[in-house]
């Protein structure tokens, strides 16, 4: 199918034969051959598409096909697209429902809209044509990509994550990920996409007022820096937070914050700054307030230490598939210190530092929510001990595709309560207060 018979439709920028992907090759090839490369790099990123628009547009017709005027203009885009943009990307950039971007190889491309993958109409003109691609979006963030450099992992200037790893190490071809992160939600928003319910965000705007430490866990796009986000929203403004991130995605809006971003090495192997390098730096800052984008090694037991030891408030996301696991994990995650701290030592600091977990799901229709918010109970090193403050409860996937639930509320314990209270905070109605905390039911994490 050619480019004249294609795109009256949905599928104008499919790539499903070699043909297409050579006509652009070849109006690119005559339109650099036609341009003043020099006056190019001093005009800004509009004022260079537009001349290069009018230049092929020149070109098109002094000596190009009978086209109509749709087919020139998608002509155009395609052919600037390759010369200026990402080619056959550049619209998957520009459509705010894409929030991820697969390319496995250069025959298949995924996006994800509304938590659904599914794969397009669309394909790279060949191998090289991907890796120019790729390079062109490295060389951006002066990276370099080759056999000696075989993964990249880089934020982007324009915010999105971007991911790269070719042969050797992939067998399926070169592949890149392209993570968009969505505009900042406020927790009133989440509220109404169903993530929680309105009993649950007075619950949790009361607890970061009051300045308890929390860690948001869940897995793989579950929502985690979304959902902190949001939490972080509620931070009073004036207070000096510190932000500590692999790649800087979250988006405060107070007056006071410091944004801190580990970095990889360099191509020589040096330079590296480490997320634990951060976070030990940030206690030298006087922060009021340290948000961990997420703990995934040693520097977790910096972060434990931090919260239990003046930085109340805090907040942290850990990868974990339910908060009993996220506990787990964080023991785990602490003990990767160089020091060698006993188990019990560990968890010590999790029960004196850690006050509640969020966990988040993302369901198989695509939406993410809260699963289960419990406050920890345990002490010292008792073995860990949770108590249910919310947990939803879902029903089967209905013949439409979707998962309904509801949340399930239950008693704050008696000196989480008093915390509560003593910072000035109401707690919501529906969840009550467990009057002893004695016997309070709680269970062990597992």
């Amino acid at each position: 199918m050619g480019l004249r018979s294609r795109l009256a439709g949905r599928e104008e920028t499919t790539t499903d034969g070699h043909g297409d992907g050579r006509l652009v090759a070849d109006y690119r090839a005559k339109l650099l051959r036609e341009i003043d490369l020099a006056e190019m790099s001093s005009l800004g990123t509009v004022e260079r598409r537009d001349r290069l628009e009018r230049v092929l547009g020149h070109i098109l017709s002094r000596e190009g096909p009978v086209l109509s005027p749709q087919q020139r203009a998608l002509l155009i885009r395609r052919v600037v697209d390759e010369a200026l943009g990402l080619g056959i990307l550049e619209p998957l950039l520009e459509d705010a429902s894409v929030t991820e971007i697969m390319v496995n190889g250069p025959e298949q491309i995924f996006v994800e809209r509304a938590g659904r993958v599914e794969r397009l109409p669309l394909r790279f003109a060949s191998e090289e044509q991907l890796m120019q691609t790729i390079e062109r979006i490295v060389s951006t963030v002066n990276r370099r990509v080759d056999e000696a450099n075989p993964m990249v992992d880089a934020r982007l200037p324009t915010g999105e994550r971007v991911n790269v790893i070719i042969p050797p190490l992939s067998l399926t071809g070169a592949t890149l990920t392209i993570r968009r992160f969505p505009r900042a939600y406020t927790l009133r928003e989440l509220v109404d996409f169903g993530t929680l319910d309105e009993s649950i965000l007075l619950l949790l705007a009361a607890l970061v007022r009051a300045r308890l430490n929390i860690i948001v866990s869940g897995g793989t796009g579950s929502g985690k820096t979304t959902l902190l986000n949001a939490l972080s929203g509620l931070i009073p403004d004036g207070e000096r937070i510190v932000t500590v991130e692999d790649a800087a995605e979250l988006q405060l809006q107070q007056s006071h914050v410091i944004r801190l971003e580990s970095r990889p090495p360099n191509v020589e192997g040096r330079g590296e700054i480490t997320i634990r390098d951060l976070v030990r730096n940030s206690l030298r800052m006087r922060p009021d307030r340290i948000i961990v984008g997420e703990v995934r090694g040693g520097e977790t037991l910096d972060m434990l230490q931090a919260m239990s030891t003046g930085h109340d408030g805090s907040l942290a996301t850990v990868h974990a598939n339910s908060a009993d696991d996220a506990l787990m994990r964080l023991q785990t995650l602490a003990s990767m210190s160089e020091l060698q701290v006993p188990f019990e030592a560990l968890r010590d600091q999790i029960n004196s530092a850690v006050d509640v977990i969020v966990q988040l799901v993302r369901n198989p229709d695509g939406t993410r929510r809260i699963a289960e918010v419990v406050a920890l109970t345990s002490r010292g090193r008792q073995p860990f001990r949770i108590a249910d403050l919310a947990r939803l409860e879902t029903t089967p996937m209905t013949a439409d595709g979707r998962v309904h639930g509801n949340f399930r509320h239950h008693p704050v314990p008696r000196g989480l309560a008093d915390r509560l209270h003593r910072a000035g905070e109401r707690i919501p109605p529906v969840f009550g207060v467990h009057l002893d905390d004695d016997h309070l039911t709680t269970r062990e994490a597992r």
